[in-house]
């Protein structure tokens, strides 16, 4: 069987993809998975990481705005889109996939689209709760459209190719050890490690506030913590942590990254996770069972980033605070009175695993085979 993923311009929409990649050649051997996105995505460093190919075509996304600077932009975007889909096809014919997986993101439209006019079969995959543009406009000839959420269903007309699987989550992650992942990273018995991140292209707002609680994380020194920074912010960040009179060198227990590449290892090892609310985050959080405090993003569509989040909130999986009531002060008070609970953190760990959708790789995978086979 012959696999074509396509998905980018962060992580949210290029792990799943990984995951399903994975899943569907542990499960046939015969399984030969390429990848297509763009080369300024994360997916170009993510895909070829774990050895797969990856075609790329050149797109981008359009300017929610009427300002005449932005509707320039948009129509040069659409006459890139079209040379896209051009190349998309190209690809396509030579490399002749039984089907096409879409996971989101404007990369992906190109080849998903093509896939549609060349009588390929599509499947899209919607880990989010409020759905993309790309899935929006490419549901209705998908052969099937994979959902995480069962509101999502209402959102997409309640079409009959529509299917509740939940998001994929990658086997290093599942099968993590803990003990061993704690080892590798140098953890004490009785050591917490915080991990955080704001996805993989970072978040300029949060990220001025992580200066912050590194500061006063850095008075104390009381836990271990990890944070991904994201592309952008990691060339400021580390300055803007100096200027507010930490010396990194001399606090090992803070790191910082640009990405986290063994994320498998680190959340494993994690105690506590700070994050936004993407839904391939929050599907790996409910199947590891961690406590979580959440910032949902404010810049998604229908909010959809607080609207996921309060769902785990109600099953006592999570501490949301929003992003504009968010201080430093308030985001390290609240990561230091979890870790000195160790009992609520782990209520907070099986209310999360509950929330988990069992066997969601093996529904995805099996409605990928179905769609293939006709």
């Amino acid at each position: 069987m012959k696999l074509l993923i396509t998905g980018g311009g962060t992580g949210g929409h290029v792990n799943p993809g990984i995951a399903i990649a994975k899943y569907v050649q542990s499960r046939r051997s015969d399984a030969e998975v390429r990848f297509a996105g763009t080369a300024a995505g994360i997916e170009s460093k993510l895909v070829p990481r774990e050895g797969y190919q990856l075609y790329t075509v050149d797109v981008r996304g359009l300017k929610r705005s009427f300002s005449p600077s932005a509707i320039a932009y948009n129509i040069a975007t659409l006459e890139k889109s079209l040379t896209a889909t051009a190349k998309a096809k190209k690809i396509l014919k030579e490399y002749r996939p039984d089907v096409v997986v879409g996971c989101g993101g404007y990369a992906s439209f190109p080849m998903v689209n093509a896939a549609q006019k060349l009588h390929i079969p599509t499947v899209l995959l919607e880990v989010n709760a409020f759905p993309g543009v790309v899935t929006k406009s490419c549901a209705k000839k998908a052969d099937r459209v994979l959902i995480s959420f069962e509101n999502t269903r209402g959102l997409l007309e309640n079409r009959p190719n529509i299917h509740l699987t939940g998001a994929p989550v990658r086997g290093d992650i599942i099968f993590a050890d803990r003990q061993k992942a704690r080892e590798k990273l140098g953890l004490g018995e009785k050591e917490k490690l915080v991990v955080s991140f704001w996805g993989s292209l970072g978040a300029l707002y949060m990220n001025r506030h992580m200066a912050g609680f590194i500061q006063l994380e850095s008075e104390h020194d009381s836990f271990r913590h990890i944070h991904a920074t994201g592309a952008a912010a990691y060339k400021w960040l580390p300055d803007s942590v100096k200027e507010k009179g930490v010396d990194l060198d001399k606090h090992p227990n803070i790191e910082l990254r640009e990405y986290i590449y063994d994320m498998a290892d680190v959340m494993a090892a994690a105690d506590l996770v700070i994050c936004r609310a993407g839904a391939a985050t929050l599907g790996e959080l409910c199947v590891l069972g961690k406590p979580s405090i959440i910032v949902p993003s404010p810049y998604v569509a229908e909010n959809h980033q607080e609207k996921n989040a309060r769902t785990l909130e109600q099953k006592g999986a999570c501490k949301v605070i929003t992003e504009p009531e968010c201080t430093p002060q308030k985001l390290y008070d609240a990561v230091t009175e979890l870790l000195s609970d160790d009992g609520k953190l782990e209520e907070m760990g099986r209310c999360a695993k509950s929330m988990a959708i069992v066997d969601s790789s093996e529904k995805i995978y099996q409605h990928i085979l179905q769609a293939a086979r006709k």
